[in-house]
């Protein structure tokens, strides 16, 4: 019986021991569709909207409904997005970029306007 228990626990800890990865890059060789049209809801305060976009699963293109993502101060929302490189696409996936607030292009350090992307 002291053996199984033995076993299994030196089992369990070498499982918990492995290292995955947190993401894999993925490349697919199908194009995703058209972007759907999505009806942006009124603004709400602390939040940013995240619009729909086509995720990869299993083998196909699936959709993904936009939703609202909390906010964070000092920081630009970047939807996920499909890159085409020699044939093969792969997804960027969304995140937050620090240094330009408006998204114009134009680091904040130097953008006259850090908080207006009409103008720099």
């Amino acid at each position: 019986m002291i053996k199984k228990v033995l076993f299994v626990s030196m089992m369990a800890a070498s499982v918990g021991g492995i290292a995955v990865p947190a993401a894999a890059a993925i490349y697919v060789q199908v194009a995703p569709p058209e972007m759907r049209v999505e009806a942006v809801p009124a603004p709400r305060v602390g939040y940013v909207w995240a619009p729909g976009y086509w995720n990869w699963r299993g083998n196909h293109h699936v959709w993904a409904k936009g939703t609202w993502v909390r906010e964070r101060p000092g920081y630009a929302y970047h939807s996920p997005k499909w890159v085409e490189r020699d044939g093969r696409w792969s997804q960027e996936r969304a995140g937050w970029s620090r240094g330009d607030r408006d998204g114009d292009g134009v680091p904040n350090s130097v953008d006259r306007q850090p908080d207006n992307p009409r103008r720099n």
